[in-house]
């Protein structure tokens, strides 16, 4: 099995929402490390929390 690093899951998550895709993350260390980079990078952003985590949601397509 091959283990990711959470910092690198984050970031391609953040070049997704870059590109105007939506992006899920399930646990509470990564949702962080995207909020983090969202807000140092000024993109606009919906979030919607789930009971299974949180979608990141671009408000303007790409």
């Amino acid at each position: 099995m091959k283990i990711m690093s959470r910092s690198k899951l984050a970031k391609e998550k953040v070049q997704k929402i870059q590109a105007g895709f939506s992006a899920f993350a399930e646990t509470h260390e990564v949702t962080d490390l995207i909020r983090k980079e969202i807000k140092n990078m000024g993109l606009d952003v919906i979030e919607e929390k789930t009971e299974h985590g949180s979608w990141f949601i671009p408000k303007k397509r790409a």
